[in-house]
């Protein structure tokens, strides 16, 4: 979105393209960016966006002024992109938005720092309706409002690609503590987790396992029939017969099962607790985005040590994952120490430290065995396969 195409501050009603502008053609549904350019489909986005309070110059000129009251800024990114990261059949436009702040939002916390703005490219075909990127700003409004508020887009850039791609970066304002990293956790503090393990996991493999169909093309449609985003097949020989992520299956599967597919498509992250755990006294820190045991093991290398997963514990978050899916069995263990995307935060605090109430104990650090960082479960090192690498997990499928 680039801040020189449009003025943020025309109203809904004096901006261009809009049926109460002056003379100006009615917006349309069926809209695409190929058909209304770059500047009527800023125009359209825009007001639709949040503010952000940190703004001291936000959309509009070649950059934004973001206030740093103490100094400095804890900086994150993260891109989705159609294919590895998303599935159209299954998500929505305000599900893209959304996840695509939560995403960002969660890093920020992570550090103990509250997110203070967001600047958002998107690059999308041709075909795109306005009304999709519409929907798109809507779900990032929603997610700063919800979890975040007073964070808001203070810039950005809108260009053209074959495939659909959001790149996010947030800010966030430490108000003078020191940051959280992922190097500081000692042996003998415990390990705390706050926010959901194990049912983004679950909700897409409930969808991989429910939500495709039997179709040559990708998602059962031809390309463009859905929320407005059209998909680019690339030439990989796929032949009909062929499982593809379907939007009807993908519907009902969301339906039946709201508690994990909702977590998946439109994650919660619980952002105040970042902060808080920071104020008392987490001596490491980061959000849960590759699963438990692959996140964990990032802050045992970082720090030196090695995390105990307490079995009972992973019983417990288990046990709490059937209760609110009972379809999910046997595979709830799993799903909680190798399923990512839930974006709860992982911390590890002192053993004297009052630990916020959004966090619940897990485990404890300990001695590197034979100077080896490792993770444990129940005393045992886990071996099997588990989180999420694009680089290793993804086949190339887009759907």
């Amino acid at each position: 979105m680039d801040t020189r195409g449009a003025d943020p501050q025309l109203s809904r009603e004096d901006a261009p393209g809009n049926p109460r502008a002056g003379g100006q053609a009615a917006a349309s549904p069926e809209d695409t960016l190929a058909s209304v350019g770059e500047v009527a489909a800023l125009a359209r986005i825009f007001p639709r966006l949040p503010d952000a309070d940190a703004a001291l110059v936000g959309p509009g000129d070649d950059a934004a002024v973001v206030a740093a009251p103490d100094g400095r800024f804890v900086v994150t990114t993260d891109t989705m992109i159609h294919g590895p990261d998303f599935r159209l059949a299954w998500s929505t436009p305000h599900d893209l938005g959304w996840k695509a702040a939560v995403t960002n939002l969660s890093d920020v916390a992570a550090m103990g720092a509250t997110p203070s703005a967001l600047v958002v490219a998107i690059a999308a075909p041709l075909g795109t309706t306005v009304t999709a990127l519409e929907g798109i700003a809507d779900g990032l409004r929603d997610a700063c409002a919800a979890l975040s508020p007073g964070t808001g887009v203070v810039g950005g850039d809108l260009s053209v690609s074959n495939t659909l791609v959001l790149a996010v970066t947030a800010f966030g304002d430490l108000a003078g503590r020191a940051p959280v990293l992922r190097s500081g956790a000692r042996p003998g503090d415990r390990v705390a987790v706050a926010g959901a393990l194990g049912l983004a996991g679950a909700g897409i493999a409930k969808l991989f396992a429910e939500g495709q169909s039997d179709a040559s093309a990708p998602d059962g449609l031809p390309p463009g029939t859905q929320h407005g985003l059209p998909k680019v097949v690339p030439a990989t020989g796929r032949q009909a017969g062929i499982l593809s992520p379907d939007v009807a299956a993908g519907r009902a599967v969301r339906a039946a099962h709201p508690a994990i597919v909702e977590a998946q498509l439109a994650p919660v992250s619980p952002l105040a607790a970042g902060p808080r755990a920071a104020d008392a006294g987490a001596t490491a820190m980061l959000d849960v985005s590759d699963g438990l045991v692959l996140d964990a093991g990032r802050i045992a290398v970082a720090s030196g040590c090695s995390l105990e997963l307490f079995h009972d514990a992973i019983e417990a978050e288990g046990r709490t994952l059937r209760e609110l899916d009972g379809s999910i069995g046997g595979d709830a263990e799993d799903f909680v120490l190798c399923g990512g995307e839930d974006h709860s935060l992982l911390a590890t605090f002192p053993p004297g430290a009052t630990l916020p109430e959004e966090f619940r104990v897990i485990g404890e650090v300990r001695e590197g065995e034979d100077g080896h960082p490792r993770v444990t479960v129940g005393g045992r090192a886990y071996v099997r396969p588990g989180g999420w690498d694009p680089f290793d997990d993804w086949n190339g499928a887009i759907g």
